[in-house]
């Protein structure tokens, strides 16, 4: 919730997932409403069809402002529709339902209303009802429109009612076969594009669309079996052994349950959630994302679950419908993010000012032809004909063309686009953010070494052991306990007979050679699901060779799963040939995370020099640690966890290797040979991450790289958490300044360009987090300046994206799903190299998990862009040539026949058109990326400098040079390198092109009768004169082409436009 609001109040701002929601309160006005149905009567529902497309005007002109108390209607401000309030006071927004609360004068989401002790089982069973009723049915689905209403939705965009105009001018103007070719291309498309969206929303709709009996508690206990559908907040939810697709939010009261998140995260390896806690129960709100380990997510598949024999896995349902996980997953698919891209609006700008000229031109044709005393019907079709001259109908068409070419090239390349309009921002991307793990680096990891840590005796203090790379007990301190720890301290599991978990977690246990069992040996022959339906520890057994002989065995009674936030986790382990009060609490994680933790005589004097030493060298470090417990089984399940997380012993680090994959390096020196910033943005260690980075190249070896740091405890004379400077080699470790002005004046700050600085920075999570709350006005120099981000959470890399964006840059954003979802839905262009459904929230995802499809994304983007251009342009000087050709004919009292119109429009124009954009994307990036500015000096100069050269022909030949000049025009637009491919690369193009030109030259230098007759042209007086009229159009076309290649090009865009830059 935002801003709060009472009842006196007309505005106010709702947290509505990742968007600020404003809301304004509007009160029905009679007499405005009387007069806006007079007004749609009056003009036959074209005032009602305006108010349609600017939602705004249609509530501001039937309503006034009101008090939400007293309101009528509500209008949210992303898209300015209306929501009709109730009288129970409550509207529903993009499926969630916001209600009116009296008490408090606030609206508010209905899952917010929510308390903590929801989650209680067996509370209030008695209102399921009630609660159906107010949360309705448990159901993410996607209603499918009905037909005629898509294809009436399609009919009357503002696009076709256009050409609807159009048509019926070109119909009354007897240009009947034009007319008829575009009516019959408007029904072909708008078929296609109701189908498109009708495919859409069925392939959406069984891809969320589920439900299944499931089995309730209800009615004092007793066991219902009900539709997943019908399930409500509260419900006491039994979660089948065998496994189940899950159907809403859940909290998990009693055993274990093991899932596949991979429809939400993108994470295939499973993930173990455990039982409400007693301390988590007494909290007074329950926080999802906090507690998360605990809670079951609608879409995951539960592929096990433990408990007691006999015993039924239970978990409360806290969220249902579109209020769930995945809910919100299809909410972001549903209601994306609008792309904030300049050149869309300079578009419809650009149309603007055509409808200004056209406006000038029906004025024009209005007084001339009523000097000349021509009908009325006559005045007011030609009038209205130089409108559809002016702004062509075809031009939304066209535009599209060289989107939906770059997305098939996208396609043969296993690079899908979901979201098309995105593919002209990837040709203004200037900065690409990369997930380290998985996405630069291989997925998995291998083993390098390991160093134990000799405990201090007497007056010794702890030292590390030699480095070690084999897990030998009998080599290592306290008789192997660190092997044990490794053997004993993950989440791995057997499903199916095969051990899944965390790939470090299998790496590390499989060198150990242990082994792992989940089932007692009484269990062999039953079913495997009927070995995990009872708690039995898992039991880890060393190898016989590995073994200190007898029966050695370790069962791990209880365990802390990891988690980001705490980058660390911990098992309980029970030795049986121990004391039954003796236990072991092992603990792995983070080195600095581990230190914390440890006490303080256990740690090496030259634990951060090694620790650092191996970073820097690329290695992902884990620290191990333990604990002697002496607690009984009982309380060992129910202790919390950092009760016993404290006071650890240092056993020793082990040391990890991520090799990077083999293109990285290649695509990172690419990217920055075109200028194209590159950022690591990562949940790993910050020096393993800045090694990483200067291996792949984003930290360049002729820079040196400073780490930012926070110093806890410690403040400025303001009170704010100090902030450090420091080299990253350890050798040279001095604080080298405390001021973060130095991100302010150290750098070349030019927002939104590639910082030319003469260093890398690097920073952590936390101290990210410490400048986001306590340095804000720090916040956009340092995005700028920094290349390394580690150890962040989710939350924290949509933030660095958001934060670049807001600087200036064109963000894309490179992940493989995992933690990444976030950040790529935020980006301009998110790119998922994930297989799992979470990538369908990213516009774009690579079959091939490496990072060679950025480059091949932006340079389609580029190629796409450019054609955008190209097309606008061509399309804009096709109907502004068209346009002086009618004005001069208009003024000599003629008109360009039917004929002469159908050869411009459909052979030269829409052919050329539909081919212009099939030129491919050159193969190499540029340094120099594409204008984006549509309204700049460059285009206009352009597209005016290319009218006045035509403007000089009059009479009889006007129509012959300007058919010369569709197709100048459509070549002098048609860019090649560094951009897009050869034009000579588009064979279909370059052969309409030649068709084309011998065809008009035939036309003009020796025409059949029968062709003269069908174009309405008159037979030209001599031959000197038609090849004068050739000579023309060739100098003419010559002149064009320099204009645009050294005018335009070379001076107004490499000159003037950055002078006007820096100046701006």
């Amino acid at each position: 919730m935002g801003e709060g609001g009472g009842g006196r109040r007309h505005h106010l701002t709702l947290e509505s997932g990742e968007h600020l929601l404003h809301l304004y309160a509007y009160k029905s006005n009679s007499l405005r409403t009387g007069l806006f149905y007079i007004l749609s009567i009056l003009t036959l529902g074209l005032f009602r069809l305006v108010l349609h497309w600017k939602q705004k005007w249609h509530i501001r002109f039937r309503a006034t402002r009101s008090t939400f108390a007293f309101a009528d209607f509500l209008v949210p401000h992303e898209d300015g529709s209306m929501r009709e309030v109730d009288e129970v006071r409550w509207f529903v927004y993009r499926k969630l339902v916001y209600i009116w609360v009296e008490k408090v004068k606030k609206i508010v989401d209905l899952d917010d209303e929510r308390d903590g002790h929801w989650v209680t089982p067996g509370d209030v069973i008695s209102q399921v009802s009630q609660r159906l009723a107010t949360y309705g049915l448990n159901s993410i689905e996607i209603k499918l429109r009905p037909i005629p209403m898509l294809l009436f939705m399609e009919v009357i965009s503002p696009f076709y009612i256009f050409q609807i105009f159009s048509v019926t001018v070109w119909y009354n103007d007897e240009y009947c076969y034009y007319a008829s070719v575009i009516v019959i291309m408007s029904i072909c498309s708008i078929i296609m594009d109701v189908l498109q969206t009708r495919g859409q929303e069925k392939r959406l709709r069984a891809m969320v669309h589920s439900s299944s009996e499931v089995e309730v508690l209800r009615n004092g206990g007793i066991t219902t079996q009900i539709d997943s559908e019908k399930l409500v907040p509260g419900d006491i939810l039994l979660i089948p052994p065998h496994g189940c697709l899950l159907h809403c939010d859940a909290v998990l009261m009693n055993g274990t349950v093991i899932v596949n998140e991979s429809m939400l995260t993108g994470e295939s390896v499973p993930v173990t959630k455990v039982a409400l806690t007693e301390d988590v129960r007494e909290e007074k709100h329950f926080c999802i994302e906090k507690h998360s380990k605990h809670v079951l997510f609608c879409g995951t598949q539960v592929l096990q679950t433990r408990y007691y024999r006999g015993q039924k896995v239970k978990a409360v349902v806290l969220r249902t419908g579109f209020s769930t996980m995945k809910g919100q997953l299809v909410r972001s698919i549903m209601y994306p993010k609008p792309v904030d891209f300049r050149f869309t609006k300079d578009l419809f700008k650009f149309v603007g000012f055509l409808g200004c000229i056209s406006g000038c031109g029906f004025i024009y044709t209005i007084i001339i032809m009523c000097l000349r005393g021509s009908s009325l019907r006559r005045v007011i079709i030609r009038a209205l004909d130089i409108i559809t001259i002016t702004v062509p109908p075809a031009l939304p068409a066209a535009m599209s063309v060289g989107i939906i070419n770059a997305q098939l090239r996208l396609k043969k390349k296993k690079i899908y686009c979901i979201s098309p309009s995105t593919i002209n921002t990837c040709g203004a991307i200037n900065v690409v953010c990369f997930d380290k793990t998985g996405t630069l680096t291989e997925d998995g990891l291998d083993f390098h070494l390991l160093r134990g840590v000799v405990p201090p005796n007497g007056a010794s203090k702890p030292i590390f052991t030699t480095e070690s790379s084999d897990m030998d007990r009998m080599q290592l301190p306290l008789e192997g306990e660190l092997v044990n720890a490794i053997a004993t301290c993950h989440s791995l599991t057997r499903i199916n007979g095969v051990l899944h978990g965390d790939p470090l977690d299998l790496v590390l246990f499989q060198k150990t050679g242990w082994i792992l069992e989940e089932a007692g040996p009484d269990c062999t022959d039953h079913d495997e699901t009927e070995m995990y339906d009872m708690v039995q520890p898992t039991v880890v057994k060393p190898p016989a060779h590995n073994s200190k002989g007898g029966c050695e065995e370790y069962s791990v009674i209880r365990q802390f799963t990891f988690s980001s936030s705490l980058q660390r986790m911990s098992v309980i382990v029970f030795d049986p040939s121990k004391d039954s009060h003796a236990m072991t609490l092992y603990c792995k994680g983070a080195p600095e995370m581990v230190e914390s933790l440890c006490d303080p005589a256990t740690i090496p004097a030259d634990y951060s020099a090694v620790v650092n030493e191996y970073a820097q060298h690329g290695f992902r470090l884990i620290a191990v640690a333990r604990r002697s417990l002496n607690i009984n089984f009982s309380k060992a399940v129910k202790v919390p966890r950092d009760k016993v997380e404290c006071q650890l012993e240092l056993l020793g680090v082990v040391a990890m290797e991520n090799r990077i994959k083999p293109v990285t390096l290649g695509v990172i020196n690419q990217l920055n040979r075109a200028r194209i910033r590159t950022v690591m943005v990562t949940g790993d260690n910050l020096l393993t991450a800045m090694s990483v980075a200067r291996e792949c190249g984003i930290i360049r070896p002729n820079k040196r790289a400073f780490l930012i740091e926070h110093i806890p405890g410690e403040v400025d004379p303001r009170g704010r958490t100090k902030i450090v400077v420091k080299q990253s080699v350890s050798s040279s470790g001095d604080i080298l300044e405390d001021d973060p002005n130095l991100l302010k004046t150290g750098a070349d700050v030019e927002l939104g360009k590639l910082i030319q600085s003469s260093y890398h920075l690097a920073i952590s999570g936390p101290t990210f987090a410490v400048i986001t709350h306590e340095y804000p006005d720090v916040l956009s120099s340092l995005v700028c300046v920094c290349d390394v981000f580690a150890r962040m959470a989710p939350d924290q890399k949509q933030q660095l994206v958001n934060g670049l964006q807001e600087v200036g840059y064109t963000v894309a954003m490179c992940g493989d799903g995992a933690n990444d979802c976030a950040a790529l839905k935020a980006a301009h262009a998110g790119i998922s190299l994930s297989d799992a459904e979470a990538s369908i929230a990213a516009p774009f995802t690579s079959k091939v998990a490496d990072i060679r499809c950025v480059p091949t994304v932006i340079s389609e983007g580029r190629a796409a862009l450019v054609t955008s251009f190209g097309i606008f342009k061509y399309m804009a000087g096709y109907s502004l040539t068209q346009f002086v050709t009618v004005m001069l004919l208009y003024y000599i009292s003629n008109i360009l026949t039917d004929g002469q119109f159908m050869y411009i429009d459909m052979f030269l124009i829409t052919l050329l058109a539909v081919l212009f954009g099939n030129t491919s994307a050159y193969d190499k990036l540029c340094p120099t990326p594409p204008p984006t500015r549509l309204l700049s000096i460059a285009s206009i100069c352009s597209v005016l400098g290319q009218l006045a050269i035509m403007g000089g022909t009059q009479g009889t030949a006007v129509f012959y040079v300007s058919v010369f000049q569709y197709i100048t025009l459509v070549v002098v637009y048609s860019k090649g390198p560094p951009y897009r491919d050869t034009l000579f690369s588009n064979r279909p193009f370059c052969a309409s092109i030649v068709f084309a030109t011998l065809f008009s030259l035939v036309i003009i230098l020796w025409s059949p009768p029968w062709l003269l007759d069908f174009m309405g042209n008159m037979d030209l007086p001599s031959a000197e004169f038609r090849c004068l009229l050739v000579l023309y159009a060739s100098i003419n076309a010559v002149v064009s082409f320099l204009y645009e290649k050294v005018f335009v090009e070379r001076f107004i865009l490499d000159y003037m436009e950055r002078l006007a830059f820096l100046f701006c």
